[in-house]
This record gives structure tokens, C-alpha cells and sequence, in this order.
């Protein structure tokens, strides 16, 4: 579950942010500051590892009105049923690869680059595994609200080649399953993706 605190907190920063976005009145933008500077303390005081200076600093860099951020993962299947996994370095635990959408590039562009970018293999997307609110995937919390999408892909060419942002690539089946990037990953979606795998025929889940 995620913090009560963290979710005021991240309501207060996105009410603050499209004030500034749309508010002219001098007055008015003084007062979405200070509301800026509450939702950052409350963010630090709710326990999301996270400093005071560095949380102010990301809210100062978020302009425009405020929406969920969006994640793409990409989940890919060899020829033997065994799921591509990649190791992070950032906290040495493994994950599908993936990561933030970039701004002019489709979904599955972007779930294609990054299985590229940190596994060194080549895929093309077949279908849409789903859209799922990171909040109610049970991983920890984060200052952002996040929608991540799911696509399952397929190999065309490559070999696994490690990337500055992963330090290894690998196959894993089902009771094989290594230590995951909990910040990245759930087991419980692990276990859904082998599903979506097994039957072609199950709709994409949301929310």
C-alpha cells in the first residue's frame, strides 16, 4: 500500500504544478510555491528515501500540467518458454527490460529500444499484456504516480550483450526465477506474464 502521506503529497505537487503552468496572478503563483514546498516535505516525512533538496529539485524540473508518468516493459519469450530477464545495476536485481517512454516515440518504440539498449536482442511486439498502476503492483514507493504498459515481444536477431546500464542478460523458466528489482518488478507479475504467454487468447488487464 502506498503512504497516505505520499499520495497527499504527490496531489498537493501536481495541484501546485498546473497552478504555476496556468497562473498569472503574482499572488496566486506565490501561494502553488509554497504548496510545492509543503508536498516536498510531506514526500521526505512519508519515508520514500528521498532528501529534502533533491525532492524540491525534481519538482522544480516538472513543467506543464500534471499527469502519471509512464513506464514501458518489454516481456520476451524464446522459442523454449523461458522469459528474458536482465540484471540492473543500479541495485543488482533482475527485470524485464524497460523503462521511461520518451517523448516521441510510441509505446512499443519504446519497449523495442530498450530491449535493444540492455539485452542486445532485437524484437518485435505481438501483444498488449496491459496497462497497470504501479501503486497497486505492491512496489515500493516512489514520489511519482506511474502507469506502466506491458507488451509481450519476440526475438528477431541478436545475442545477449550487457549494457552500461545492466550487467548481465539471461533466460530464465518459471521455477528459475532470480532475485528481481522489486522497484521494477513484482513476482506476482512474473506470474502473470508466464499466463499471458501459455494463453494467447487472455485479455489485456488494467488498472
Amino acid at each position: 500500500m502506498i503512504p497516505q502521506l505520499l499520495t497527499w503529497a504527490r496531489r498537493i505537487q501536481a495541484l501546485a504544478q498546473s497552478g504555476l503552468t496556468y497562473g498569472r496572478d503574482p499572488y496566486d503563483r506565490e501561494r502553488y510555491h509554497e504548496l510545492q514546498e509543503i508536498a516536498a516535505q510531506m514526500m521526505v516525512a512519508s519515508s520514500t528515501d528521498g532528501e529534502l533538496g533533491t525532492v524540491q529539485a525534481l519538482f522544480a524540473q516538472q513543467q506543464g500540467y500534471a499527469t502519471p508518468k509512464v513506464g514501458v516493459r518489454a516481456v520476451v519469450f524464446d522459442d523454449e518458454g523461458r522469459l528474458l530477464l536482465v540484471r540492473e545495476n543500479a541495485d543488482g536485481g533482475w527485470t524485464p527490460p524497460g523503462g521511461w517512454a520518451d517523448v516521441g516515440d510510441s509505446p512499443t518504440q519504446v519497449a523495442i529500444r530498450e530491449v535493444a539498449e540492455e539485452s542486445g536482442y532485437d524484437v518485435r511486439v505481438t501483444r498488449l499484456i496491459g496497462v497497470l498502476d504501479r501503486d497497486k503492483q505492491g512496489h515500493p514507493a516512489i514520489p511519482w504516480h506511474v502507469y506502466n504498459i506491458y507488451f509481450l515481444c519476440a526475438v528477431v536477431a541478436g545475442v545477449a550483450t550487457p549494457s552500461s546500464e545492466t550487467s548481465a542478460v539471461a533466460w530464465f523458466e518459471r521455477q528459475q526465477i532470480p532475485p528481481l528489482s522489486l522497484d521494477r518488478i513484482q513476482p506476482h507479475l512474473i506470474d502473470l506474464f508466464f499466463a499471458y504467454y501459455a494463453d494467447p487468447t487472455m485479455p489485456a488487464a488494467f488498472d
